[in-house]
């Protein structure tokens, strides 16, 4: 069993020998998701350790920043400036997207070291991560030795831009955590959340990340993950000045593809979710998503809007990106095409083993995805 909170926030104290969360009113989620890791997720031995590791690992990242922010009052004024943010249902394109568009000299995105650990490591000098690169090489290390076909389904780099769902994971507010373990009763429990204090936390986070490294001088972010879906009105609003980059691709192809990914994330914790627990769930969760993004469209500005097609995006990458940037408002330059172009290059899908899976496999049903998705697939795919 997963312990309780109290006996996991000790642990964090221990470990870090600091005791101020400042605002911790990410306890009630954490207070949710205990019994739902405990009830549902039908955790292995090395589930429980994994989950309370994910746990108080969050904890101590959150200790060590607020002791960052004391240490470094002039963190809070550096500007954030975000010029997209990147959703869409999982496996549309939306990574290759984000990378490339990243790749752009006046742009940044968080990177994955980054995600495991916002905040410096002991032995840090400013703007010489090392410590921390080191400690995500043992982290990758360990999910590739767990999950051989990671690489071929999401490649990951330590360098590379990612999501910063892993950070929101590590405020036990983003679909991290039902993506990592089988918690329903968890994920329906934050769907009726007001997600905005965890979106001012990630400013805050993404505010320091912006000062530990100098060359993000003057430049934007580019945000990506599938799960701002959940929250997309207060996206919006956080972020007034950021374009909304929507990615689309036919339901049926992206649902199964997901679900292949997750029962290779859940079987690090569990080997007793099955793959028609993993489709019917994540059919049902994937439409909640899109519900919600087509009824916070519907009311917003369509300005705030850019649509990207899966298949332009494989058929023609550099110029769907530069088409991304010219409606963001950034200017094409030779410099951005040859970044772009040379990251299509390094990161060609034949490059990469196949991902394979089958809508059979999680108990779908192509009729049935097309019925159930109706609404969304008449409109963007």
């Amino acid at each position: 069993m997963v312990p309780d909170r109290e006996s996991l926030v000790a642990q964090a104290i221990e470990q870090t020998g600091l005791s101020d969360f400042s605002d911790s009113w990410f306890f009630a989620n954490i207070d949710a998701l205990i019994p739902s890791l405990n009830a549902q997720a039908k955790l292995s031995p090395e589930g429980i350790y994994g989950a309370q590791h994910m746990i108080v690992s969050g904890l101590v990242n959150r200790l060590r920043h607020v002791q960052l922010l004391k240490d470094n009052p002039e963190i809070l004024d550096e500007t954030v400036n975000v010029t997209a943010v990147l959703t869409g249902l999982p496996r549309t394109g939306s990574t290759m997207l984000h990378r490339m568009l990243a790749a752009a000299p006046q742009l940044t995105g968080v990177r994955w070291y980054e995600t495991q650990n916002y905040v410096p490591l002991d032995g840090e000098v400013r703007g010489e991560p090392a410590p921390r690169l080191e400690a995500a090489k043992g982290v990758l290390a360990y999910m590739l030795e767990a999950i051989p076909e990671l690489m071929s389904i999401h490649p990951m780099d330590i360098q590379q831009p990612d999501e910063e769902v892993i950070i929101l994971g590590q405020l036990f507010s983003s679909s991290m955590i039902e993506s990592t373990y089988f918690v329903p009763d968890y994920a329906a429990w934050l769907s009726k959340q007001d997600p905005r204090k965890a979106y001012e936390d990630l400013i805050e986070i993404l505010q320091s990340l912006q000062w530990q490294d100098p060359s993000r001088k003057g430049k934007s972010w580019v945000l990506k993950t599938p799960g701002h879906l959940m929250g997309l009105q207060t996206v919006l609003d956080v972020f007034p000045d950021a374009k909304i980059v929507m990615t689309h691709r036919d339901p049926a192809s992206t649902i199964p593809s997901y679900c292949s990914m997750e029962a290779s994330l859940y079987k690090m914790g569990s080997t007793d979710i099955s793959n028609v627990e993993i489709g019917t769930y994540w059919m049902a969760r994937l439409k909640e998503w899109l519900d919600n993004f087509i009824a916070v469209r519907a009311r917003a500005d369509s300005s705030r809007f850019i649509d990207v097609n899966y298949k332009d995006l494989l058929t023609n990458p550099a110029e769907t990106g530069l088409a991304v940037l010219k409606a963001a408002g950034l200017h094409e330059s030779s410099e951005i095409r040859d970044g772009m172009e040379d990251w299509i290059e390094a990161n060609r899908r034949e490059h990469r083993a196949a991902h394979k899976y089958s809508l059979e496999d999680f108990g779908l049903d192509a009729e049935d995805i097309g019925a159930k998705y109706h609404d969304y697939i008449s409109q963007y795919v």
